[in-house]
């Protein structure tokens, strides 16, 4: 079963949302009015897609994130993607092509790590060219790099972008904790 355009963007926002999110900033994010976003959420939350743990505030399911291609994650899986990765699949830091930082990140912690005082600039370069996507894809997290797509989509720069990045990367490493 395939959804249209617009409920998928709606449950791309509240996958990068990363949590329970009001119903008016599921709209903001989706570039759609409020009455529409309203009637879309209850209609995804009715078919399981969509969970309100609250009222007011809506989530993302299991069931939505498998209609985005996110599969599901065991214990197992979830204690590999926190582990650190061997020094070949390191993440290499760039300010731009062929202007290496000489800093990589072995693993999701070491990542958030080096995240908050890399200079922004590379952040860009990176988010930009889809890096960091790719390799959170290349270690296996494919929830975590199709959060990066939908940041990059986003166009978000300076400490904005540092704040977001660090936010998501920071949520699916609890979110695994939780779960390894």
């Amino acid at each position: 079963m395939s959804l249209p355009p617009v409920k998928i963007k709606i449950l791309e926002n509240m996958l990068l949302n990363d949590g329970p999110t009001r119903a008016a900033q599921i709209a903001r994010d989706s570039g759609k009015e409020f009455p529409a976003t309203m009637m879309h959420l209850l209609d995804l939350t009715r078919k399981g897609y969509a969970l309100s743990p609250e009222k007011g505030l809506y989530a993302i399911s299991e069931k939505g994130k498998r209609i985005l291609g996110i599969p599901e994650i065991n214990s197992e899986k979830a204690k590999a993607l926190l582990a650190d990765s061997p020094s070949g699949k390191a993440f290499h830091f760039y300010m731009a092509i062929e202007k290496p930082l000489n800093l990589y990140a072995c693993g999701l912690q070491d990542f958030l790590e080096k995240v908050q005082n890399v200079n922004v600039e590379s952040l860009e370069f990176h988010v930009c060219r889809g890096d960091f996507e790719s390799w959170f894809m290349c270690l296996g997290d494919v929830e975590l790099g199709k959060k990066m797509a939908l940041l990059k989509d986003k166009k978000f720069c300076g400490e904005e972008l540092r704040q977001k990045l660090k936010a998501i990367v920071e949520g699916r490493c609890t979110a695994l904790s939780a779960m390894a």
